[in-house]
């Protein structure tokens, strides 16, 4: 899983995707807001959102491959703040994938993961780790 912080908000970086995700274009299937959804019920929590960003050309070849992988889509974005910062955490399509040891998903995976490295790269100066 990749995890770093960044110096924007969770709202922030969360628009900040939500436009990349836009621009790319991949999609946004969903964007969950813990904070507002706990708010509604007067509960207060700090800020943690989940964006879930696919594409249903890259659906089709999930399924394509291995149906069974359909379970592992979207991919997940989450947003969230801890020890006073804005924590990024994404488990990779390569990650996700591994376990269906399957030729066709690793390729896919690659393929998504130049993608999501493109659209988190738009929110701070970041690399993955070694």
């Amino acid at each position: 899983m990749i995890r770093f912080a960044v110096s924007l908000s969770v709202d922030e970086a969360a628009e900040k995707l939500i436009a990349a995700i836009a621009a790319y274009p991949m999609g946004l299937v969903a964007h969950a807001n813990g904070q507002a959804n706990c708010a509604k019920k007067g509960i207060v929590v700090p800020a943690d959102q989940i964006l879930e960003v696919f594409r249903p050309d890259y659906a089709v070849k999930v399924w394509a491959a291995d149906k069974a992988a359909g379970i592992d889509i979207p991919l997940r974005i989450h947003l969230y703040e801890a020890d006073g910062r804005t924590w990024v955490a994404y488990r990779t399509a390569s990650e996700t994938f591994k376990s269906y040891v399957n030729p066709q998903l690793d390729v896919l995976g690659g393929e998504l993961d130049a993608i999501f490295n493109q659209l988190l790269s738009t929110l701070d100066t970041w690399r993955l780790p070694s």
